[in-house]
């Protein structure tokens, strides 16, 4: 396992794992208990959004991953008049503070209650903490003859760079295939049966968690298979 990126939200390396593991650690990101708001309790709307609409868009929003115990909820409370607000105006737990909700009308007025609760990716999209994904990595083998073609370079800049001749500097970037240069001599792209896998987090936890995480899901659903089996 070679490790090419790595930060609170994305992590990216190279594996030799077998594709059936790695898509199951994929699947498995679904399983990971993430608190999103899921029922909202709306007394005044005076915005341009119907109240189901209003309470769909907040249940997206990122939240901090707290602790919270099963059947319990945290309840978020919101009463703003004219502007535009702001998800950060719903508290500390929320990940992008920034992120617009609705605008009000000067004189309009938003007065709700959300009730967030742990769920799973299972449930609903809400639940997902990020996105996990791979690739199978081609390898790319440049000649004498290959190093003279410069216009890959400016091609795919995120592979290659020339300077007195061309060189990979990203392998596992991009998406180039055997075909992508038939037509440049003495350079050839061939398929192995290493990985390259992304995780992207949107912020409720770590990349490197979301991973953890769905190892850990996948472990436990294993057990429950072995216990059954038994």
């Amino acid at each position: 396992m070679k490790k090419i990126e790595q930060s609170k939200e994305k992590i990216i390396f190279i594996t030799d794992i077998e594709i059936g593991l790695a898509n199951a650690i994929r699947r498995s990101v679904n399983s990971i208990p993430i608190l999103a708001i899921d029922e909202v309790d709306i007394y005044k709307n005076d915005s341009a959004l119907y109240d189901e609409v209003l309470a769909h868009r907040l249940g997206l929003i990122p939240l901090k991953n707290q602790k919270v115990a099963s059947g319990k909820s945290i309840n978020f409370k919101l009463k703003v008049k004219g502007g535009e607000v702001l998800a950060g105006e719903l508290g500390k737990e929320v990940v992008y503070p920034e992120m617009p909700i609705v605008y009000l009308e000067k004189g309009h007025e938003l007065e709700l209650v959300a009730r967030a609760r742990q769920g799973t990716g299972k449930e609903h999209a809400k639940f997902v903490p990020g996105l996990a994904y791979y690739k199978y990595l081609n390898k790319i083998k440049i000649d004498k003859e290959g190093e003279k073609h410069s216009e890959l370079a400016e091609l795919y800049p995120e592979i290659f760079e020339f300077d007195d001749k061309l060189r990979v500097v990203n392998e596992w970037a991009g998406d180039l295939e055997p075909e992508d240069v038939e037509d440049f001599k003495g350079i050839s792209v061939e398929p192995s049966k290493e990985l390259v896998f992304f995780i992207e987090s949107w912020g409720m936890i770590n990349a490197k968690d979301i991973f953890l995480e769905a190892v850990k899901a996948l472990k436990e659903d294993l057990g429950k298979v072995k216990k059954a089996i038994k």
